[in-house]
């Protein structure tokens, strides 16, 4: 995301096939929604929505016909006339949203957009992003450090680790075919086991758990060390016998082992569930 100067070493930063590494900021024509609303109190929501085409001085029926174009697209009519403190977070954030894509940007950039917003909240915005993004097909650079979210966002996710970028690719790829450590590691969990001589990633979902030990198959034995229940899952840590931390994850309707903290288990997993990592 490029929210003002930046020193490039190398390369350059291309909008359309022209350079904008030299633009400033307010010069670059890009819609932004903070993590924290940045809405103005004093204003309604109309004419917050509209303040970007005040300052650029457009006529007062264009402005109201787009005003209005976005508070549909956002479904917030009935809100027009109210102050940003009469709404909720997530009315707030779609004022924001809307705000930034009045002016039709060619690039919506999103810094950490649902934050501020709880966990059940945060889901049903993600849904109204979701919807609105593919009805207005506008870019969105969305920059996000919860996975999960990432994962339900996005159509294409860049991993960065300290500045460099680990793997580009699509929700899919990334999750199930990750090139190295950092990127099993940082989207969603993995657990680094030996396979045919070398270092793979196994997400806990494709682990078989079979309480007792010896059955055909089993790659590792150990013990439980805990349970976590979470409702449709179950997540079990198990102290591998060659030393290693393991993290099973269980479907609980079709889990048919009942399971106690000190049991005995053995570990199996296909040899395609194993995903082989680049090294170093």
């Amino acid at each position: 995301m490029i929210a003002g100067f930046l020193d490039i070493s190398e390369g350059d930063i291309e909008l359309d096939g022209q350079t904008i590494a030299n633009v400033p900021a307010e010069k670059r024509n890009f819609g932004m929604v903070f993590q924290g609303y940045a809405l103005f109190p004093h204003m309604s929501v109309r004419d917050n929505i509209g303040y970007a085409l005040s300052v650029r001085k457009r006529p007062a029926a264009e402005i109201k016909a787009r005003v209005d174009e976005m508070l549909e697209l956002v479904r917030l009519q009935k809100f027009a006339d109210r102050k940003p403190g009469q709404l909720s977070g997530g009315q707030q954030q779609r004022v924001a949203l809307a705000r930034a894509l009045c002016f039709a940007p060619p690039v919506l950039l999103l810094d950490e957009p649902l934050g501020a917003l709880d966990k059940k909240l945060r889901v049903e915005v993600q849904e109204q992003l979701k919807d609105i993004h593919h009805r207005i097909g506008t870019t969105f650079i969305y920059v996000t450090h919860d996975q999960e979210e990432a994962l339900s966002m996005s159509d294409r996710i860049v991993i960065m680790h300290d500045g460099a970028i680990e793997q580009v690719g699509t929700p899919n790829e990334l999750y199930e075919r990750p090139v190295n450590q950092f990127t099993a590691s940082f989207l969603g969990k993995s657990n680094f086991v030996q396979q045919n001589g070398k270092i793979c990633a196994l997400r806990p979902e494709k682990i078989d758990l079979r309480v007792g030990s010896g059955h055909k198959d089993a790659r590792l034995s150990g013990t439980v060390r805990s349970i976590t229940y979470f409702g449709s899952m179950q997540r079990v840590i198990v102290d591998a016998a060659n030393g290693t931390e393991i993290e099973v994850d269980i479907d609980v309707w079709r889990n048919r082992e009942t399971l106690t903290q000190g049991d005995v288990v053995d570990l199996l997993w296909t040899d395609e569930a194993a995903v082989e990592l680049k090294t170093a």
